[in-house]
């Protein structure tokens, strides 16, 4: 998250003249050389069983045929194994759903997602199942309650407190470390009832809410995926919601707050690639710069794919990491 231009001043102040087009070259350099880890990492996830999947706005100069105030997008997928997730970032200039076809490729499982209708085909392929997201159905009555809704038994806030009583029994269900099957028995017993409630509520308050004020859009929303929101009781490996890829994207949303714009397509490429290698390194519990030097000093010299697919971040652990990085150059910071 530290713009060129601000490493180029720190450098300057300790003697060290390092350009930030040099660096910026390095950086396209280094993202071109790890592509083939991200290829990989890739394939891995489309062979997974669940997928979140969302995107975020990025601004990229230099497009062709578009001006510099144009928004592109950043997707961002996260799947694989529970135990040894990936995170890839993919940048493309548009927010079309073609494109998160394009992520999900031959993908089969469960497709987990916001209520934009970009993703709406894709939830029409018979190999997917598309789970909504019951955090965005919270968002929209947070929003009512925001707008200064003074009424403490309101349809907002008893919505929202149901909500945060199925959200207790899941952190109920992480504290007791239960497995897939007996989460799924537990939001039987306990959360199918609560969302039958929240349920019953949308269909009566829908008949007397005017369509157009916040409550009215709220409870459209809901409704609109509430058949998608449900799918999380059916496999205790899902979540109510898609925070798990939203946390993803936090690293990024920090870093465009400082460095605003990516000046090329090059660039843009080139950050979804690191970006894609750092989140999946932090995501298995390693430490980010350890696992740069590793694969820069050990992708120049490998020779076969096996070779490379032993640098995959989701393919190596914290104790291993430290022991190969050990002696390296730096490898102490």
């Amino acid at each position: 998250g530290l713009p060129l231009y601000r490493q180029e001043n720190i450098f300057a102040r300790i003697g060290v003249e390092i350009a930030r087009a040099t660096m910026s070259g390095w950086m396209i350099t280094a993202a071109n050389a790890c592509k083939v880890l991200v290829d990989m990492m890739i394939e891995e996830i489309r062979g997974g069983d669940i997928l979140n999947l969302d995107e975020t706005t990025v601004q990229v100069l230099s497009e062709p045929g578009r001006k510099n105030t144009a928004k592109s997008f950043m997707w961002v997928a996260r799947g694989g194994p529970p135990e040894s997730p990936i995170v890839i970032f993919h940048y493309d200039p548009s927010r079309s759903g073609s494109i998160a076809e394009y992520i999900l490729g031959d993908f089969k499982g469960y497709l987990q997602t916001d209520g934009y209708a970009g993703y709406n085909t894709l939830g029409s392929r018979p190999d997917i199942t598309h789970v909504g997201c019951m955090f965005h159905v919270r968002s929209k009555f947070m929003d009512v309650i925001k707008s200064g809704a003074k009424n403490k038994n309101g349809t907002a806030v008893t919505i929202i407190n149901l909500i945060g009583k199925a959200y207790e029994i899941e952190k109920q269900a992480r504290n007791a470390k239960l497995d897939p099957d007996q989460i799924k028995a537990l939001r039987q017993e306990r959360t199918r009832p609560i969302m039958d409630k929240i349920k019953a509520i949308l269909d009566e308050r829908i008949k007397i809410t005017p369509p157009k004020c916040l409550l009215g859009k709220a409870l459209a929303y809901a409704l609109g995926q509430w058949d998608r929101v449900m799918v999380f009781l059916e496999d205790g490996r899902l979540r109510p919601d898609n925070n798990l890829v939203e946390n993803a994207i936090r690293p990024f949303a920090v870093g465009r707050r400082n460095w605003l714009f990516a000046g090329s397509q090059a660039g843009a490429h080139a950050s979804a690639t690191i970006y894609s290698l750092i989140e999946t390194a932090k995501a298995n519990g390693l430490n980010p710069y350890l696992y740069l030097l590793h694969v820069f000093t050990t992708l120049p010299k490998a020779k076969t794919l096996t070779e490379i697919r032993q640098l995959l971040p989701q393919n190596l652990t914290p104790q291993k990491l430290e022991k190969l990085t050990a002696g390296k150059p730096d490898s102490s910071s």
